[in-house]
Order: structure tokens, then sequence, then C-alpha cells
């Protein structure tokens, strides 16, 4: 598209936008295809659609948007009810290339109650209105097992799939299966079991799966009662048992309060692609349905604009028709009859903080899924926690960590450790003899090594790390913070890792001065740390023991005259180490070296 077609097409769209209505609505989208990109709503849709066309716009995403759009359409409505509903059910219906994307749960299972004469009920994971009504879905199998087996125990539903109808049962077409026989089965299908007593076990158990149990706890308690009144002491019994397995049943699920009724929750948890909405629904005091929805962004979108979508999609779902919706944060949405609250404190904020813990672990059982299949997903997904722990400016990359080795002064040596997307990248890791410093100074030795690994970088023109993490405390972050920015004027980050009484690491240090950044000591990432620590340890001790060794094997050998490099090295070839070579005669050693280099070793050690 030329500039003076894309002027025309800016132009054509804001003729559009300046004959909208100032009233509720839908707007749309179209691409020059005419196939709809985008579905909107507003309270005021010229205000709305307007502020997609202003010069300021900051965000890339839009800007992207706005370039694609060829042509807009609205539906007016009469409320901004009307119009996220609208929204809603438009997204759903064109799946618009730049709307958020839900990811439901069609993969989970439902339970189900068919509309046949003699109901069935069963598990699945196909949602088919026609056959029936439907309760869930259950993002924990285990849960919704549970709550089929108890309306199994209770009211024997059927479980074969004839389809039974009346006349059928008038004309004796079925006969009795093994469920009856193992009492799975009260035999509805030749009549043992009236089919109003059967419809009214049904209704129990949507009661049941409502989470109305304490609704269905009275009936049955009247019931019985009225059994006893009666001297219908079995039928009384029975329903005592089932009295009692609704009410075990009850005591476990989560109470919350007895004075929280028909309530709705919602909380969102973000990351830079996705955003997880947890729903949990109250009722009677009780939770009796939680789950989790997977929105996948597209534009930006921010936390209030993906809680409505969460909210039409919870309420039309799950048939809710609660009167109040618990947020994590405000909205500015209009719902008729229904009241929005962002808790401070008491019970309603307990389960805010229950609904952030579900959205939370639902997220990380997502990344760990993920990860088992891209395992360079973790890799990002901890540099991205370092990154936001610190406030750092870009992703922690490469990292490099730097400890010193010397026993009282003597042999100092230092080592430096590259991990790279959080892992170790041996073929960078680097030794060095410490050259400046006299006798026993860590800091010295720790700012001669880190001036000539960044100087060397520097006039190499290598890539410089995106994050120095100190092997101590404050002292070696500040003299790491001399070199690098003082004296060479560079701009890395600096953290430190220390230790406590018992030489434990549980503190992560970060900036000048030094602040401890709250970070648990189980999590991975502080596990990476720490191995990040032990490695440069390990790397630097390894270092120190060789350097040590070659003196101490060599030391005695350097000190006789007369015995050069090749010389010493056929010596320990022979011998394998100067204790031998000291137990040597002198033919041997005239045998190995000849006369007069073996009369000279031999002397040497035989003054």
């Amino acid at each position: 598209m030329t500039k003076e077609e894309n002027e025309e097409r800016l132009k054509r769209l804001k003729s559009i936008v300046s004959a909208l209505p100032e009233k509720p609505g839908s707007y749309q989208y179209y691409d020059a295809e005419g196939i709809i990109i985008y579905v909107g709503k507003a309270k005021n849709l010229k205000s709305r659609v307007s502020s997609y066309f202003h010069t300021e716009v900051d965000r890339f995403k839009t800007k992207v948007l706005v370039s694609k759009i060829h042509d807009i359409s609205y539906t007016v409505v009469n409320t901004e009810e009307d119009a996220l509903l609208l929204e809603n059910a438009l997204i759903k219906k064109y799946n618009p290339r730049y709307n958020v994307l839900l990811k439901d749960g069609k993969t989970y299972p439902s339970i189900c109650i068919t509309k046949e004469y003699l109901p069935r009920i069963f598990s699945t994971r196909t949602i088919n209105k026609k056959w029936g009504t439907y309760y869930g879905p259950y993002s924990h199998v285990g849960s919704m097992h549970t709550v089929l087996d108890l309306i199994r125990k209770l009211y024997h539903p059927r479980t074969c799939r004839f389809p039974i109808t009346k006349e059928g049962i008038e004309q004796q077409k079925y006969q009795v299966c093994l469920e009856y026989h193992i009492k799975n089965c009260q035999a509805p299908c030749i009549a043992k079991q009236s089919h109003e007593d059967y419809l009214k076990n049904i209704e129990q158990a949507k009661e049941i799966l409502k989470g109305n149990t304490r609704e269905v706890l009275r009936q049955m308690k009247d019931e019985m009662m009225r059994l006893a009144e009666e001297l219908r002491f079995e039928e009384a019994e029975e329903l005592k048992r089932r009295y009692i397995l609704v009410d075990q049943f009850a005591t476990k699920s989560e109470v919350v309060s007895q004075t929280i009724d028909n309530v709705d929750v919602l909380s969102i948890t973000n990351d830079e692609k996705v955003a997880y909405i947890n729903y949990i629904h109250v009722s009677n005091g009780q939770i009796n349905q939680s789950f989790t929805f997977e929105y996948k962004k597209k534009l930006d979108e921010t936390d209030a604009e993906l809680l409505q979508l969460g909210i039409v999609e919870m309420r039309e779902r799950f048939k809710s028709r609660a009167k109040e919706i618990i947020l994590s944060q405000e909205i500015d949405v209009d719902l008729e009859g229904v009241t929005i609250t962002v808790p401070q404190r008491g019970d309603k904020k307990k389960l805010l903080d229950l609904s952030l813990m579900n959205g939370k672990q639902y997220q990380f059982d997502r990344l760990k899924q993920a990860e088992k299949l891209n395992p360079e997903q973790k890799s990002v997904r901890l540099m991205k926690e370092l990154q936001d722990l610190l406030h750092l400016p870009k992703l922690p990359y490469q990292i490099e960590c730097f400890d010193n080795s010397n026993i009282s002064g003597s042999d100092a040596v230092a080592a430096c450790v590259v991990f790279k997307k959080m892992k170790p990248s041996k073929t960078d890791y680097r030794k060095y003899n410490i050259k400046t410093v006299v006798g026993l100074d860590d800091y010295a030795s720790m700012k001669e090594v880190v001036w000539r690994r960044y100087h060397r970088l520097i006039e190499e023109g290598q890539p410089l790390p995106d994050l120095i993490v100190a092997d101590g405390g404050k002292g070696q972050m500040e003299v790491i913070r001399q070199a690098v920015q003082d004296e060479l004027g560079l701009d890395i980050p600096i953290a430190g890792l220390a230790k406590n009484d018992r030489h434990r690491t549980n503190e992560l240090l970060y900036g000048f001065p030094a602040r401890v950044i709250g970070m648990k000591t189980d999590s991975e990432l502080f596990r990476v740390l720490t191995h990040l620590q032990d490695e440069v340890h390990r790397f630097a001790i390894t270092f120190h023991r060789d350097k040590r060794s070659k003196h101490a094997l060599h030391s005695e050998l350097d000190n006789i005259k007369g015995v050069g490099p090749k010389t010493k090295e056929i010596l320990l070839t022979t011998y394998k180490s100067v204790k031998r070579i000291k137990e040597a005669t002198l033919p041997s050693l005239i045998e190995t070296l000849g006369t007069a280099k073996g009369k000279i070793v031999f002397d040497y050690f035989h003054k």
C-alpha cells in the first residue's frame, strides 16, 4: 500500500468514526478481504473507537491492528452489559485474529444428566445440550468422581444405555440386569422403583451437583421425621443412611463462611502471552465449583478487560445468577442487579486469596507441562523470574560468577564461571593466576581478576554479561563495582550470594547499597543460583589444588643446579614422584640420565 493509499484509508475510517453514535454497543474491524479481525465493546462507541486513531497511540500491537483495518461496523445496544454479552458472542462466532483467545476446557470432563424418561448420570468430555443438562467442567477429575460415587451410593441411577420408554415399561419389554441383583440399581425398568421416586432422586442429585447440600439435607431430615411418625422405620433407616453420606460429603467440602451464599469469585494471574482467570462459586457457605480459564493475549489487553470477558464466560458457562462477584481489582462495568466487591479483609478476602492461589498453581502446572515438551521454556521462565525479581533491564542470558582460592596467600588463584540460559557453559570458564596482589587480600585479588576479565572482553569485542554474581556479600560486591563501574565505566548489574553462620547460602543481595531480595530458599531459581555458586567454588578449588600439587612436585627439582625442564620430565616420567627419585640408587640414576647428570641428582639428595 502506497503512502497516498494509506492516507486515503485513514481518512475514510475517520469519517466513519465521526458518524458513530455516543451509545453503548459492539464494534467490528474488517481487513482488506472483508474478514473480521477484531471485535470490541464500549460504553460510548464514538469515544472508544476514535481512541484507536489518535496519533499518540504508543502500543505497538495496537498500531499493527490499526494498519490492517479497512472497514468498521457496529451494533448499538441498550446497556453496557448487553455490549459485553454481544462482544463475547461475536468473538466466539468469528474468532478474530486480534482478539484474546479463550483456550476453554473442552478437554475437561463434565457430568451429564440426560433428558430421557429415566435419566442417566455419567461423566463425559463431549458437550451436546440436546442430550441433557451438564455440570462442570471439572478441572480436578478426582473431585468429579467423588461426587459421582456419592450420587451412585445415594440414588442408584441406572447405568444401562437402553432407550427405556414409559410404553416399554407398561408392556414389560425389559428385564432386570446384574446391576439390580448386586443392588446398584432399583430396577425402574420393570417398575420395581416408581417413576416418581426415580425422578425425585434425580432432582436431589441435581441439587448436590449445584452444591446445595444444605437444602438436600433439610429435605431428607423432614422426610425422615415424617416416615418415623408413620412408623415406617425401615424406610426412615435407609433415609438416615443417605443423610449421613451427604453430611459426610458436605463436611469434606471447603467451608468458607455460613454467611456467604451464591457468590462468584474471579482472580487473574498473568504472564506476557497468557492470562489465567480462576473462577470459584460459593453456595451455602461452601465452594462447589472451581475452574481456571486460559486466555491467549493478542493486543496487550489489561487485566480489567480480561476480567470482563471472564465474567461473561463464567455466567454463561456455569449458568451463574450470583448477585455478588468478588474480584481482585476494580473494573469499569455495570451489571444489572450484580454487586462488584474488591475485599480488603475478612472471609471474602480469604476467598479471593484462595482463588489467586488456584490461578497461580494452574499457571505453574501449565508451565511444567510445556517445559516437558520444550526444555528451553524452563530456562526462559527462570531468566524472566530473575529479571522481574531484580528489575533487570533485560533477560540475564549470560551470568558470570567469580571466586578466589589460596592458602595463607600462597598459590593465589581465581576462577570465573559462566552460565548461559541458566546452564553452565564450561567452554567459557576461565582460570586466573593472581599477579599484582602480594599476601592474603581477597578483595584486591577479586578486583584484579574482574578488571582483567572485562578489560580483555572490551579489547576483543566480546559480549559482556547481563549479570555479575559475587560469591560473597557486600564487600565482594563493592570491589566488583569499583572495577566494573568506576574503572572500566561499564553498566553491568551486580548481585551477591551471602552465607549464614553455618556457611550455607541463604540470601540474595542486589543494588548499592546492597539489600536482601526476598526469595524462597527452596525455589527452583534459588537452586540454580546456588548451583552457580557451588560451581565457581569447585572450579577455583580444583585449579588451586592442581597448582599447589604441581608446585610441591617440582619445587625440589627446581633447586637442583644443572637440571633443566627436559631432565625433570625424564625423572618424573621414570620415577613418578620426588620421593622415588630420592630413593633411587646412583647406578639407576646414571642409567636414566647419564653419568654427569645422574651424579648431580644423586649428590643433591645425598649430601
